[in-house]
């Protein structure tokens, strides 16, 4: 990794690599993978559209009791009504959960009365609770079913009912520093944590991103060709020249990001060898 232009974006750069969540999906074997990993590191857990919140939320109990700090996903088309809002809420403060993200989901129908991330956002609120940080989605390159003046809209509506959002895996560096500015622009202030994709087998990156429901930055590199070419150099993809280019506009005041929210695709070792390996290179 190189250097990066300036002290400021060294020091952002090392922070946020230290700092980064480990987004993993639940699975056999996950638990044992996760050993590598300091005790207190940051570990988000998606949801499954076909287990659903409850193998999500058995999963991030067991991660808790390990020490970890733990970032439930909670996905609206897998709650099914009011009383599933109600148990899962008192779910999350049993286990002292202080920090949940909130999608829409990947499920093609929903399992219930909820639809979108803000129909279940809004049921939520209604509830007493001492969860403080809420997450939502947002997709700086693109959404294939949605367009971009859209997803904006959107993401100015459930401001109110969150504390912070995570990106879509992102490849294109230039275009997600525009879509910060953007944001910035448009008075939407919430914190921003960056998807990165992480050290990963290039095959693991394009076959499992489509099936727990990151997909559509894949979707979005078939038409940029120059960024598919880098991903295909080799049979490990690693995100070094990634992460320099997004370093510079972390710098801007005109950008409000909070860190990276890697996706390693359950594969923890090789991602966190490259984080501590990148951190190492920029002491």
């Amino acid at each position: 990794m190189n250097v990066p232009a300036s002290n400021m974006e060294h020091d952002i750069l090392v922070h946020d690599l230290r700092e980064a969540y480990m987004e993993i999906f639940p699975s056999r074997d996950i638990e044992e993978k996760l050993k590598i990993l300091e005790p207190d590191s940051y570990v988000a857990v998606t949801c499954s559209p076909t287990k659903g919140v409850g193998e999500t939320l058995e999963l991030s109990e067991r991660l808790i009791n390990q020490g970890f700090r733990v970032t439930p996903h909670i996905a609206a088309k897998c709650v099914r009504d009011r009383q599933h809002v109600s148990d899962i809420m008192a779910t999350l403060d049993r286990l002292g959960v202080e920090s949940i993200f909130v999608p829409g989901g990947d499920r093609a129908e929903p399992a219930g009365v909820f639809h979108t991330a803000l129909d279940l956002l809004k049921a939520m609120d209604e509830f007493d609770h001492n969860i403080s940080e809420i997450g939502i989605a947002a997709h700086p390159e693109g959404h294939p079913d949605v367009d971009q003046e859209t997803l904006m809209n959107e993401l100015g509506k459930k401001q109110s009912l969150a504390q912070y959002i995570v990106t879509q895996m992102c490849f294109d560096a230039d275009l997600l520093g525009n879509w910060l500015i953007d944001l910035t622009r448009r008075g939407i202030t919430l914190p921003v944590w960056i998807g990165l994709p992480g050290a990963i087998e290039r095959n693991r990156l394009l076959t499992t991103s489509l099936r727990i429901g990151v997909g559509d930055s894949l979707r979005f590199l078939r038409k940029k060709s120059s960024i598919a070419a880098e991903l295909m150099k080799s049979s490990t993809y690693r995100p070094d020249e990634l992460v320099m280019d997004i370093a510079r506009y972390q710098a801007m005041p005109e950008t409000n990001v909070a860190g990276y929210h890697l996706f390693c695709f359950n594969q923890v070792e090789s991602t966190e060898n490259w984080r501590n390996e990148a951190i190492e290179n920029l002491l």
